[in-house]
């Protein structure tokens, strides 16, 4: 069972065309920060068209959307221009579960990430603005 703190987010950050240098220049600093949050992730990992990374995905349980608007836009990537979008929303983790309790651990198995839209009134429209923690 996921133990999540108040609230589920998924967060999707989309790249810049032609960041993908300073993308693996960040690669280390982009790690360090996600490891401050493994407890609270549910899910997470590059999006790729073909061999090329063209994004991030992460969902992960905080206590409220000030949180995941810092989580998303604190993030070192978003911070140095990697990123040129990002798209925060409420999340709801019907399975219960992490994408490690599934069958096969950590290397085992493919995984597959399906999306359904949900209804009600978004969390917060206001974009931040950078550097907010």
């Amino acid at each position: 069972m996921v133990k999540t703190v108040g609230v589920e987010f998924f967060c999707y950050h989309r790249d810049r065309p032609g960041s993908e240098t300073l993308r693996e220049e960040l690669l280390q600093e982009h790690w360090s920060y996600m490891d401050r949050y493994q407890a609270q992730m549910i899910a997470r990992g590059p999006t790729f068209a073909g061999d090329t990374p063209t994004g991030s995905v992460h969902i992960v349980g905080l206590p409220d959307p000030a949180a995941a608007r810092a989580f998303a836009f604190d993030e070192p990537n978003y911070q140095a221009g990697v990123y040129r979008d990002v798209l925060l929303r409420r999340w709801r983790n019907l399975l219960g579960r992490t994408m490690w309790d599934f069958p096969g651990g950590r290397t085992g198995g493919n995984r597959y990430l399906v999306l359904g839209f949900g209804a009600g009134p978004a969390t917060d429209l206001a974009v931040p603005p950078t550097g907010t923690s």
